[in-house]
């Protein structure tokens, strides 16, 4: 019993040497090897989350087109006509001068009239389309010349 017990003193002498002459740790490559990894982990992430996240703005564009779309028919008929282009969108939320029979707001006033990248909805009445042309150039907030914008009612 006595040459165990002798041993196990040993055994924790030698743990605790090692333990502070640096022995017990990991090394600097094993550390940068584990940083690199989850900095490949971190990197495929975001850009999964990046491409979801741009998706998901163009279906909020089209939802908001869809809903300003119905409001605009609303405000059709009770005053018998679309807003002007003068008048824009902003005829969704305040009475206009020209509008006798208006019963607004067709739009909650917290309802933003921008797209999801902070640009103004462009609205044209009458349109090239149709009645109106409601649309949005994407996340530039431009489009090329003579091209179709990226988010459109027609």
């Amino acid at each position: 019993m006595v040459h165990r017990s002798a041993d196990m003193k040993n055994k924790v002498r030698r743990y605790r040497n090692r333990s502070r002459s640096g022995q017990g740790g990991y090394t600097l490559v094993e550390l940068l090897v584990v940083l690199a990894i989850l900095g490949l982990l971190a990197t495929i992430a975001t850009t999964q989350v990046l491409r979801y996240f741009a998706s998901a703005k163009m279906s909020t564009a089209h939802a908001q087109i869809e809903s300003l779309s119905s409001a605009l028919d609303l405000y059709k008929l009770d005053v018998g006509h679309y807003p002007t282009s003068q008048e824009g969108l902003a005829a969704l939320k305040t009475k206009p001068a020209t509008a006798e029979n208006w019963n607004g707001p067709y739009v909650k006033p917290a309802t933003n009239l921008n797209d999801p990248w902070g640009h103004p909805f462009l609205y044209a009445a009458p349109g090239k389309h149709g009645e109106f042309d409601l649309s949005s150039n994407g996340p530039d907030g431009e489009s090329a010349a003579g091209a179709d914008p990226a988010v459109r009612n027609w």
